[in-house]
């Protein structure tokens, strides 16, 4: 088994990138949901609502994240702040109290008039923590925006399987997976525990539970009912009949690194 693809998204729920190698911190990629949209309450935004966060590309400069959206130019923030930023406190499911710094006026409403949404971007700063709440969490695992774990897993045999039964078959960026793996049968990452990359040690965390996001055309924001009308035929969860599983969420052990498209995976 090998890594095959490698993901970031810079901003959650907006358009993501694969990279040929990724850095990870304590938080997760480098890189990788470090900021965040937000609305006038601070309750973080994502696709589920807003569908058109799908249309906004992202890309990384060494000291910028660059936003473009179709027929709306483009805008640069910086990754860190060249002075102490205003602070906001923001949410994100049940991560409560979070401290992010506000990215200012023009990017807000750069993104306010192509959404349609009041919002704002928040970045993570030096006064962030957010610890993973997951129950096979440990002392110690914190991440990033992300929704639950730092990281999700998707091997290419689960999702061929799952295109086979499709019509028309769905490209990878439906499911925003932070890697790809080749090499074993489908659904084997559900049974997965500890698996290495390369260096890093991962533990697994439970399977993604997927929520309509899978459903929205990543490259129009059109929304349809695939995938999962079918996958609710053979993916429900034993224990949450409510819940369809695809992929593994995903706790680094190693809490620094760099992964390679390319990379052996071996099972702990």
């Amino acid at each position: 088994m090998h890594l095959s693809s490698l993901f970031l998204y810079p901003v959650k729920s907006l358009r993501g990138f694969a990279v040929p190698r990724a850095d990870l911190d304590a938080l997760g990629f480098v890189g990788d949901r470090r900021f965040l949209l937000v609305d006038a309450n601070n309750q973080f935004l994502t696709q589920r609502t807003l569908p058109r966060m799908a249309l906004i590309e992202t890309a990384l400069t060494a000291h910028d994240l660059v936003l473009r959206a179709p027929h709306g130019g483009s805008c640069a923030v910086p990754l860190r702040a060249a002075a102490p930023a205003e602070l906001l406190t923001v949410r994100i499911w049940k991560s409560e109290g979070l401290l992010a710094e506000d990215c200012g006026v023009e990017v807000a409403v750069w993104l306010s008039d192509f959404l349609r949404q009041p919002c704002r971007l928040v970045r993570i700063g030096e006064k962030f923590t957010r610890p993973v709440l997951k129950a096979k969490a440990r002392p110690g695992d914190v991440f990033n925006f992300a929704d639950g774990c730092p990281f999700m897993i998707l091997s290419e045999a689960s999702l061929a399987d799952l295109n086979d039964r499709l019509d028309e078959p769905l490209p990878v960026d439906r499911f925003r997976p932070s890697f790809l793996v080749s090499g074993c049968a489908a659904f084997a990452e559900d049974t997965w525990t500890r698996f290495r990359i390369g260096t890093v040690t991962f533990r697994t965390a439970g399977q993604c539970s997927r929520c309509v996001i899978p459903t929205i055309d990543q490259l129009t924001a059109e929304r349809g009912k695939e995938p999962l009308r079918t996958l609710a035929m053979y993916r429900r969860d034993a224990d949450d009949p409510t819940d369809v599983n695809f992929g593994q969420n995903v706790i680094h052990e190693t809490k620094s690194g760099t992964l390679h498209v390319g990379d052996t995976l071996e099972l702990l």
